[in-house]
């Protein structure tokens, strides 16, 4: 799972078949974007802010996947600027 693809944007793994990765403009998949952060050829949510991420994806990891509020909170925050989009914006 080390080298799984995970979204640029969010961190979630997208897995090996093209279902989870968003568009580009043109129709082709994203190579760095989930399909919830990209969709054709722009971010689904381009007003959003690291801090916000940091939260809904923390929101998810707790509500969806169990995780332990603090932790989810602590991965995201270690996690989540080291990917393309958080740094480009930095």
């Amino acid at each position: 799972m080390e080298n799984e693809k995970m979204c640029e944007s969010c961190g979630m793994p997208m897995g090996e078949t093209n279902e989870m990765y968003g568009l580009e403009a043109n129709g082709s998949k994203s190579v760095d974007y989930c399909k919830f952060c990209y969709d054709n050829g722009a971010f689904t949510q381009p007003d959003l802010t690291l801090a916000q991420q940091i939260e809904q994806c923390t929101d998810i990891m707790v509500k969806e996947f169990s995780f332990d509020r603090a932790d989810a909170l602590q991965q995201c925050q270690e996690g989540l600027p080291t990917l393309k989009r958080w740094k480009a914006a930095a």
